[in-house]
C-alpha cells in the first residue's frame, strides 16, 4: 500500500531534502515505522511516548489524525498524509521568522510582507512589518499557497 507523504522543511534532512516520499502501512504507527526503516530517526521526530508528539500535526488526506485514532487511524492506497510542525509564541527583540526559524520552508514578497510557508498549503507565517520595540506575533492562517 503506497502512501504519499508530505515533509516539512525542517524533517527534510532525515530524506536527504526530499519534500515528498512513499511510505507504506495499514495504518499510521505502520507508516511511521516504515519511513523510520527508510529514514532513520524520523520516526523519533514524530512519535512520543508511544504517542503522536504533541507538537507535530499529522493529516491524513487534510483531517487531522488525532481524530481519526491517532496512531491507529486507517490508511488506504493512494492516502496523502502532511506532517506540520505545531507553531506557537511569538518573540521579543527578534523577528518572529527567527523564533520559528524550523518551520520556514521559503520566503515570497507579498505588498512588503515576507510570508513564510510551513510545508503544508493554506499555512503561513506573517512577521510584523517594520521595525517595532514590541514583541512580533506570527499569525498562522489560511492563505492559499503561491501569493
Amino acid at each position: 500500500m503506497a502512501v504519499e507523504v508530505r515533509l516539512p522543511a525542517v524533517l527534510r534532512r532525515f530524506t536527504g531534502g526530499e519534500a515528498v516520499v512513499k511510505g507504506e502501512g495499514q495504518n499510521l504507527k505502520e507508516l511511521i515505522a516504515d519511513l523510520d526503516s527508510r529514514y532513520p530517526g524520523l520516526g523519533d521526530q514524530l512519535i512520543a511516548d508511544g504517542d503522536l508528539h504533541r507538537f507535530v500535526n499529522v493529516y491524513i488526506n487534510d483531517e487531522d489524525a488525532r481524530y481519526l485514532g491517532k496512531l491507529s487511524a486507517p490508511l488506504r492506497d493512494d492516502d496523502v498524509v502532511s506532517i506540520l510542525p505545531a507553531v506557537a509564541g511569538g518573540s521579543t527583540g527578534r523577528p518572529a521568522a527567527a523564533a520559528v526559524a524550523p518551520c520556514i520552508s521559503e520566503r515570497r514578497a507579498r505588498r512588503g510582507v515576507s510570508v513564510v510557508g510551513c510545508g503544508r498549503p493554506g499555512i503561513s507565517v506573517e512577521p510584523a512589518p517594520g521595525p517595532s520595540t514590541e514583541p512580533r506575533v506570527p499569525v498562522v492562517g489560511g492563505g492559499r499557497p503561491g501569493l
